[in-house]
């Protein structure tokens, strides 16, 4: 990890920084993620750095145990079979009541672009973030923030539980977001529901496979 330099609200940052740090790094679910070693390596007072890891584990992503630190949370079969049920209804539903325009559109495109580009480049957190973005752009097109907050929160549960298997379907996204846009641009709703529903069951069976397995 980066120090942070800026001082701007450093728990902001240091929540990022350390969000960051555990989607891209291969680490072990017994990996301690102590204030004193975050704080060390960020370069910042322990205090924003005990607030990120508190966010983080409200959101689920990691679990603090007393007086011995921070650790990556894993996800039982039927907790990851809940999370993409819980996504499937939230990004259909998204995409059939979107308020579609030209500009999300072209920015749809971008972005399914870019998601090749860093798949091309083995550039995984940049994937991720790209990934998380487009379908962050459909949800915000509904105008449901409550929506928008809680798809957020899933999907960062969800690179958790695939962050040891980026590989297993990561390559299918720049095809799936594509038809996603293709189904938008001709107003075909039903057919965009299709896409999105098939794009995520794909990544769910491919995902419960690996753990029924391993």
């Amino acid at each position: 990890m980066q120090k942070i330099e800026a001082p701007q609200n450093l728990t902001r940052l240091a929540y990022a920084s350390i969000k960051a740090y555990i989607l891209r790094q291969d680490l072990d679910e017994h990996t301690r993620l102590t204030e004193d070693l975050l704080s060390r390596q960020l370069g910042i007072s322990k205090t924003p750095v005990r607030e990120a890891l508190n966010s983080l584990s409200t959101e689920g992503l990691i679990r603090i145990e007393a007086r011995r630190g921070a650790y990556l949370r894993t996800f039982s079969l039927q907790e990851v079979k809940d999370l993409y049920n819980l996504r499937e209804a939230l990004e259909v539903y998204a995409v059939s009541v979107a308020e579609m325009s030209t500009n999300l559109i072209a920015a749809l495109q971008r972005s399914a672009t870019e998601t090749e580009k860093h798949l091309q480049a083995n550039d995984k957190l940049g994937h991720i973030e790209e990934d998380m973005r487009f379908h962050e752009l459909i949800a915000t097109a509904t105008g449901n923030a409550e929506l928008c907050r809680v798809l957020a929160n899933v999907q960062s549960q969800i690179w958790m539980c695939r962050r040891k298997t980026y590989n297993l379907s990561s390559s299918t996204a720049p095809k799936a977001h594509g038809a996603i846009v293709a189904a938008l641009e001709k107003g075909d709703r039903p057919a965009a529901q299709a896409a999105m529903r098939s794009h995520i069951s794909l990544v769910r069976q491919r995902l419960i496979d690996y753990i029924e397995h391993h």
